[in-house]
C-alpha cells in the first residue's frame, strides 16, 4: 500500500497504511483544509480580486441607493449599507467558491489527486478539505469587507456577536456553494470549466430582494424571489446587522445554507463517481 506527499508517492510498511486507513475522518479533512488553504495562500491574485469586487459594489449600492433608507417602505430608521452588506458577502461567496474548484483542477493537472486516490483516506474528505478551505479564505474577504463597511459608518444592531454569526453564515455559504466548481473540475478538469460554472450563481443573487425589502416585489421577480434559497441567507444577514436577533428569519437562513450544501455537496460526490470510473 501507499500513502502521498506533496512531492509524489512514497512507500511506506504496511502498519503504517493500515494507520493511515483508520484516521479519523475529522483528521482527514482537517489534513486536506490545511493543505489546500496553503496552496490557495500561494497565489494571493486569486483572492484579492474577490475582495476588491465586494468593496466596489459595496461603495456603490451605498452611493447611489443609500438614501432610500428614507422613503422605502420596510426601511425607514435603518440603515441601508446594513441592508445591502448581505448582498456583498453573498457576491464574494460566488467568486471565492471557485477557488475550491481550481485546488481540484490543479492537482488533477499535476496527477496529485490521481495518487491521491489510491490511497485509503476517504472520498468524502478529499472533497471537503478543497471546499472548507475556499470557504475559510471567503471568512478572511467577509472580515474584511465588513471592516470596510464600519469604517463607512455601519452599526450592526446586533453589536460584535451579529458580526461572528455573519460570518458564520458566510462560512457555510462558501462551503455549500463551493460544491458545484468542484463537481464541475472532477468532470471536466478544465480551469475554465470550473470557473465558468461559478457565474451559474450570480442570477441566483439577483432573483431575489437585491435592492428592495422583499414584500415591495411584484409579478415574476417575487415568485422567483421566493423560490430562491438565496433570498433567505440574505435576509438573515440583513436581520442581523438591522433589526437583531430574530431567530425565525434566521434561522431560514441557516436552513437554505444546508439545503444547498446537501444538492451541491451531493453532486459533487457524483462526479467523483464519473471520475473514478472513467479511471
Amino acid at each position: 500500500m501507499t500513502t502521498i506527499t506533496q512531492s509524489g508517492v512514497t512507500a511506506l510498511p504496511v502498519k503504517k497504511a493500515a494507520r493511515a486507513e483508520g484516521m479519523p475522518f475529522i483528521h482527514q479533512v482537517s489534513t486536506m483544509t490545511a493543505r489546500a488553504f496553503r496552496n490557495s495562500l500561494r497565489v494571493p491574485f486569486a483572492i484579492i480580486p474577490g475582495v476588491l469586487i465586494s468593496i466596489f459594489f459595496l461603495f456603490i449600492y451605498t452611493g447611489t441607493l443609500g438614501d432610500a433608507a428614507g422613503f422605502l417602505p420596510g426601511l425607514r430608521g435603518q440603515s441601508y449599507l446594513g441592508f445591502i452588506l448581505p448582498l456583498s458577502v453573498l457576491s464574494a461567496a460566488l467568486s471565492g467558491s471557485s477557488l475550491a474548484g481550481d485546488g481540484i483542477v490543479r492537482d488533477i493537472e499535476n496527477g496529485y489527486f490521481d495518487k491521491l486516490m489510491l490511497t485509503p483516506a476517504n472520498r468524502a474528505a478529499l472533497l471537503l478539505g478543497h471546499m472548507i478551505s475556499g470557504a475559510f479564505l471567503l471568512v478572511i474577504q467577509t472580515g474584511i469587507v465588513i471592516s470596510v463597511a464600519v469604517l463607512m459608518g455601519l452599526e450592526p444592531a446586533t453589536g460584535i456577536g451579529g458580526v461572528l454569526a455573519l460570518m458564520g453564515i458566510s462560512l457555510l455559504l462558501g462551503t455549500a456553494f463551493a460544491g458545484l466548481p468542484v463537481g464541475v473540475a472532477l468532470m471536466s478538469g478544465s480551469s475554465a470549466a470550473t470557473s465558468g460554472a461559478s457565474f451559474l450563481f450570480f442570477p441566483l443573487s439577483f432573483l431575489t430582494a437585491s435592492f428592495v425589502p422583499l414584500n415591495l416585489l411584484s409579478g415574476w421577480i417575487e415568485t422567483a424571489a421566493y423560490l430562491n434559497p438565496v433570498t433567505y441567507v440574505i435576509e438573515a444577514g440583513r436581520a442581523l446587522l438591522n433589526t437583531g436577533w430574530d431567530g425565525d428569519v434566521i434561522l431560514r437562513g441557516f436552513s437554505s445554507i444546508l439545503l444547498m450544501a446537501a444538492i451541491f455537496f451531493t453532486f459533487a460526490l457524483f462526479a467523483l463517481r464519473v471520475r473514478m470510473k472513467r479511471k
